[in-house]
């Protein structure tokens, strides 16, 4: 693994967090109790414009917040935050060949010792091999495809081929879909699904999630009508629904983005099945898909996140909450709390390193050592995947354009 002692200039020794950190240190044969001047340096990558923008601002929000609650530090160490956009205003959402730009950067920086990121499963499956051959941790706060890190529910190569090294440098806070998965049927059994109606957008997040509440459904009794791909091509979905509504399904589950059409998916689902319940996954779970439901939608609508309501987090959790609305003078979206535990777990696994917090080899054991972390999100463990053993999901309807908390989902992952 690469080791990424920098080499700064101590003259500006000022921590300003808002994408640059001031550097200090000295020469690479420095004895390591005299490197404390040193600074490392973290990426984000997240789309900061199109549809996913307002979730991913107060992604980066989060982690900016925790950083300055270390005081730009970890360990020993100075840290530098910078904050990529992997959208394209002509995309509109992430672009794979910025997606790909951005990780690059980040290798090309000898002072990177981790990388936040992406927003989308489909944008890590891009990144993750770029950052695995430098050796460079990479944290996900929001990227819950299983096949990123098992085999269970993967398709085929899945998750080897994401590895070329052969060692794994990429875990997550939020739990994956395999979790989520259990999280949905067991939602839709708790509203009485019985003949559910299984979409996606052929991507590798809603595929494989579509697969997953697949095979769970069949397990717990749900009985499946249909798993079949939309045309993300279009934007008028009414002769699906009238498949919909002959095959007479009293609940659909979409697995895809919002930028994959959703809002006029369900729209258009809704308006020839009057009674048909819809449901989505956390993809789901922000303003632009929320706002422009309209009413007779929204009232239909169930959507799973691993985010729960404030009131039910540890005191560190319902802290982060109250924190942010004072600073920000607004509620964050619902990936908010697990872009704040990403940087703080980045943060860990440099000063858990401790001497060799500037070496990437040895933060990415560091991760995958964390056991029992006590942490805004509560207790929980990284295991030998990368993973997560976080199961609790949070179930939620639309009301008046905005995420309204249902209840608690407890997941057998």
């Amino acid at each position: 693994m690469t080791n990424v002692r920098a080499t700064l200039s101590s003259a500006a020794a000022a921590v300003v967090v808002s994408g640059a950190l001031a550097c200090g240190g000295g020469g690479r044969d420095e004895p390591a109790a005299q490197r404390a001047g040193r600074t490392l340096t973290i990426y984000s990558s997240l789309p900061l414009q199109g549809a996913g923008r307002a979730a991913s601002v107060d992604i980066d929000n989060g982690q900016k917040l925790a950083l300055q609650d270390a005081r730009g530090r970890a360990g020993r160490f100075r840290i530098r935050y910078r904050s990529l956009d992997a959208a394209t205003a002509a995309a509109g959402r992430w672009e794979p060949g910025r997606v790909s730009a951005n990780a690059r950067r980040a290798v090309g920086d000898r002072t990177t010792i981790a990388y936040l990121g992406d927003a989308s499963s489909g944008a890590a499956a891009i990144s993750i091999p770029i950052l695995n051959e430098a050796g460079i941790l990479l944290i996900s706060p929001t990227n819950t495809y299983v096949g990123l890190t098992r085999a269970e529910g993967a398709d085929r190569g899945e998750p080897g081929k994401y590895y070329p090294t052969g060692r794994r440098t990429f875990g997550r806070v939020v739990p994956a879909d395999h979790v989520q998965a259990a999280a949905q049927v067991s939602y839709q059994r708790d509203k009485g699904c019985t003949r559910v109606f299984i979409l996606h957008d052929k991507g590798v997040y809603g595929k494989g999630l579509a697969d997953t509440v697949a095979r769970i459904g069949r397990q717990r009794g749900l009985e499946l009508v249909e798993n079949a791909a939309i045309d993300t091509q279009i934007a008028v979905f009414r002769s699906l629904a009238d498949r919909i509504a002959a095959a007479a399904a009293d609940c659909v589950f979409f697995g895809g983005n919002v930028e994959s059409h959703a809002v006029k998916l369900f729209r258009d689902v809704a308006a020839v099945n009057p009674a048909v319940r819809l449901f989505g996954p956390d993809s789901l779970a922000v303003p632009a898909f929320t706002e422009k439901l309209g009413r007779e939608v929204e009232r239909r609508t169930y959507v799973t996140s691993p985010t729960l309501a404030p009131n039910l987090y540890p005191p560190a959790g319902r802290d982060f909450f109250a924190r942010y609305r004072r600073r920000h003078g607004r509620d964050p979206a619902t990936y908010a709390i697990y872009g704040y535990e990403a940087m703080k777990l980045a943060l860990a696994a440099i000063e858990h390193a401790g001497a060799r917090g500037d070496d990437r080899a040895a933060v990415v054991r560091a991760f995958f050592r964390v056991k029992r972390r006590e942490s805004v999100l509560g207790a929980y463990t990284i295991d030998g995947h990368g993973d997560t053993t976080l199961q609790d999901y949070g179930g939620y309807r639309v009301s008046g354009g905005e995420l309204a908390f249902d209840q608690v989902i407890h997941a057998a992952g």
